[in-house]
């Protein structure tokens, strides 16, 4: 049984994600990783389950899915309080 390649590559994609987040500059690009591991992942997890016996991978899969979806979360909370601040210093 050999690894579903797109698994991989959303764990490899969620890992990245959440790397970028923390990168001054270049951390919107993890809003784009993100997106594709999470839409990799979830492909990936219906493909493992149509052949559980030529696929194997759901684990990587699903920890693909759930650091992407982290890495989202963050990037919206992000967001959110930067529009907070430029908000409030834009009242002073």
């Amino acid at each position: 049984m050999r690894n579903d390649g797109n698994a991989i590559a959303s764990m490899v994609l969620g890992i990245i994600s959440l790397v970028l987040l923390f990168l001054p500059g270049i951390g919107w690009f993890g809003i784009i990783t993100a997106i594709v591991g999470l839409v990799l992942g979830i492909n990936s997890k219906n493909r493992i389950k149509a052949n559980p016996n030529e696929l194997g991978g759901m684990g990587m899969a699903s920890a693909g899915v759930v650091m992407n979806i982290v890495a989202l979360v963050l990037v919206i909370l992000g967001l959110i309080a930067c529009g907070a601040f430029i908000g409030v210093m834009s009242q002073l």
